[in-house]
């Protein structure tokens, strides 16, 4: 079969001496300062969801929310029985694996506690912070590409790669995928709407649009990814990331009925 060779990228960014800085904690970087300096500017809009010197601090509470539930996630989700063996190489983070959905409720978390602490209104606070989250998808799908990782499954598309990891078979390029899908539509969506009056002033809304939409399409850009070796097809031919999706999305449209169920904010 015809198929684009993968090109050759070193997963290593920069180095200085021993440092190295990979492409996958680049985009990380990148992700969390994007997003926080869209967050500011999101946060101003009225409803006013939090101060520019607040958003500042939320920061470090979603990142700790990102690497600690991404982590977690990942153990409990995708090899809990390997980490019941060696529960301590469940902190070597610098052996990878994070999980979104596990960085999700990471994230969930961090903003039901700063938002306590400020008082804040959560939903109006979630409405803003997902809006940025699809910055961090995005270049987060661009490093799997170029760690010829989580590629996706055999096919004969002109446009099918043979990754250096993926034996000789041609395959979807599904980070490439994911990355419009997760990243470019997401965010526009979410950007066109965060910038309507009668959106923002129904607290939930836009956070609901935000879990059905990522929720649909990680179904769909699982269709073309092949599943982690050690777990395969699951329940239906479905993969766990799949599964995982369903509750987002039955999540976010009660966030949805709800908000459009409430009166809007004056």
């Amino acid at each position: 079969m015809l198929a684009i060779a993968f090109p050759a990228i070193d997963p290593v960014a920069l180095q200085i001496g021993p440092l190295a800085l990979r492409w996958y904690a680049l985009a990380y970087i990148a992700g969390i300062v994007g997003g926080w300096w869209l967050a500011r500017r999101l946060c101003a809009l009225v409803p006013v969801a939090a101060s520019r010197e607040q958003v500042d601090d939320l920061v470090t509470w979603v990142t700790l929310g990102i690497i600690l539930g991404g982590r977690l996630g990942y153990v409990l989700f995708y090899r809990p029985g390997y980490y019941v063996t060696a529960p301590w190489e469940a902190l070597y983070l610098w052996h990878g694996g994070m999980s979104f959905h596990g960085g999700m409720l990471g994230v969930v978390t961090a903003l039901i506690l700063f938002g306590r602490r400020q008082r804040l209104e959560p939903f109006v606070l979630a409405d803003r912070v997902v809006c940025v989250v699809p910055i961090g998808l995005f270049l987060g799908r661009l490093a799997n590409f170029a760690n010829g990782e989580l590629w996706g499954r055999v096919s004969d598309v002109p446009w099918a790669m043979v990754f250096p990891t993926g034996g000789p078979e041609p395959r979807h390029p599904s980070q490439l995928y994911q990355a419009v899908l997760e990243g470019v539509c997401l965010f526009v969506v979410l950007q066109v709407l965060v910038r309507m009056p009668a959106v923002r002033a129904r607290p939930g809304l836009l956070s609901g649009v935000f879990l059905a939409g990522y929720g649909l399409a990680r179904l769909v850009g699982e269709l073309f990814r092949q599943p982690d070796a050690h777990l395969g097809f699951l329940v239906g031919g479905a993969t766990m990331g799949q599964l995982l999706s369903l509750p987002m999305i039955a999540a976010g449209a009660w966030l949805i009925l709800r908000a459009r169920s409430r009166p809007a904010l004056a």
